[in-house]
């Protein structure tokens, strides 16, 4: 079975070849796992969608909103403000 989306990465940041892959039909769960990905320092070496590469524009937008999402938690608790606040004034994901 294909699964929607196939992210490959390597823990050591300067190899090229994959040390892990994960696969999941949910783009919530491959947002939360590109999060931890990043908050580990580890290198993304390429994100499929349904097999194939995702284009530079769609690759870029899932880490940025993977980037986004934990700042975007940290200043609604540290400012008691909602979503919708933070994404208006810091124009973050939420």
């Amino acid at each position: 079975m294909l699964h929607k989306f196939t992210i490959a990465y390597t823990r050591h940041p300067r190899s090229t070849e994959p040390s892990g892959v994960h696969r999941t039909d949910d783009p919530i769960e491959a947002e939360e796992y590109l999060m931890q990905l990043l908050h580990a320092r580890s290198r993304i070496l390429s994100i499929r969608h349904e097999g194939v590469d995702m284009p530079q524009a769609q690759f870029d937008r899932m880490l940025k909103v993977a980037s986004e999402r934990p700042s975007s938690e940290m200043l609604e608790h540290a400012l008691d403000i909602d979503s919708a606040e933070v994404r208006h004034r810091f124009h973050l994901a939420a």
